[in-house]
């Protein structure tokens, strides 16, 4: 089984994502760390796109594809995958399809779990953690019992990323929405694409995605 894991940040994908390849023995691709693994190991197509990323360049669909290719002819072990952060434009989309058919392979199911931004917003921006154990916290959700002090490691001090805030968690999904709109119509003419409630519980999200790809 082969799946495209869709959401927008704070959406818990990631979550998702992991529980999926726990459950049915997936292994999640995830382009971007698929490039940093590339990169750091000096493969040919690492280098190749080392020198692309330093010139400030995308790095092509071509080389994208070939590297996800060479992921899943690898196996690690899975009975499919789950495709993070690739395809993000219909182009990328046909090229993985292509590529995916000359392996006798196809993506049985692109699930998009869909969110109430302004939830997301509050979920994003109320995070912060520990700085010395890194357990995580919220504004709304989750205060230490005892104001101020950790309660995993007892320590006073807490972070919040520069970016978890509510601008920018607006623009990100803003970003995402432009990224994701023009490959939706593709896989929903295959009839591929399943659009899931993710607000809820973690475990009620992870019930409604098994059911949109029950049958696969």
């Amino acid at each position: 089984m082969n799946l495209i894991l869709l959401g927008p940040p704070g959406a818990g994908k990631g979550t998702q994502a992991e529980r999926l390849c726990d459950a049915f023995n997936l292994v999640q691709l995830s382009t971007g760390d698929m490039l940093r693994e590339e990169v750091k190991s000096g493969s040919e197509l690492g280098r190749t796109a080392k020198e692309i990323m330093e010139r400030g360049d995308l790095v092509p669909d071509d080389l994208m594809i070939a590297m996800i290719a060479g992921r899943i002819d690898t196996g690690n072990g899975g009975d499919g995958v789950i495709l993070d952060g690739f395809p993000r434009t219909t182009a990328q989309a046909e090229a993985l399809d292509a590529m995916l058919v000359e392996k006798g392979l196809k993506i049985d199911r692109v699930v998009q779990i869909t969110v109430d931004e302004d939830a997301v917003v509050e979920r994003i921006s109320g995070r912060f953690s520990c700085a010395e154990c890194g357990a995580g916290y919220h504004d709304s959700f989750k205060q230490p019992k005892q104001e101020g002090v950790c309660d995993n490691c007892g320590a006073t001090e807490f972070n919040r990323r520069a970016d978890d805030n509510a601008e920018t968690v607006r623009s990100r999904l803003e970003a995402y929405r432009e990224q994701t709109a023009p490959i939706l119509p593709y896989y929903e003419g295959r009839g591929s694409l399943q659009a899931v409630d993710g607000m809820g519980s973690i475990d009620d999200v992870f019930g409604r995605i098994k059911a949109a790809i029950k049958g696969v």
